[in-house]
């Protein structure tokens, strides 16, 4: 018999009862915090993240592929993404911010902010919060988006 053939299908079925329940108890929870439509799809997106790691961590230890050359890949992967976003670092902390503003913050979408800055201050809707920006839909009707990580150094104001 061939073992990882039937191990590999019990690791995606195992996957998609996961994913299933995790999307249940995600809409649970935020249904009953929020309701916020995006904020249940941004979660989505990390434990969909975080199960393609799962997956393929467990398919390399089904398949027994060979550690050190799995481990020479990986760590090569690493440094190819650390030397990415050391040259780009705003990357990593706007992703940071915005999970930031997204879980710990008051504000939500669909409220009208104010964003207090010396040179530019924006007042507007708050439509989304992405892993890059903040979007705010003025009274003119201009879509203004600024960078979770600056979004998270000044002070917002919002009014409900």
């Amino acid at each position: 018999m061939n073992y990882p053939i039937i191990q590999t299908c019990i690791l995606v079925v195992l996957v998609i009862l996961i994913k299933l329940f995790s999307g249940k108890a995600v809409h649970r929870i935020l249904s009953s915090l929020d309701n916020d439509l995006r904020r249940k799809k941004i979660t989505i997106r990390i434990i969909n993240l975080f199960l393609l790691i799962f997956i393929l961590i467990g398919l390399a230890a089904i398949w027994q592929i060979d550690r050190s050359q799995f481990m020479v890949f990986i760590t090569s992967l690493i440094t190819v993404l650390g030397i990415a976003f050391f040259a780009q670092w705003s990357i990593l902390s706007n992703i940071t911010s915005s999970l930031i503003l997204f879980f710990y913050h008051p504000v939500k979408i669909g409220q009208r902010i104010r964003v207090l800055d010396k040179e530019y201050e924006v007042e507007g809707k708050l439509i989304d919060i992405s892993f890059y920006f903040l979007y705010i839909k003025t009274d003119a009707g201009e879509l203004v988006t600024i960078p979770t990580s600056v979004a998270l150094q000044k002070s917002l104001i919002i009014k409900d």
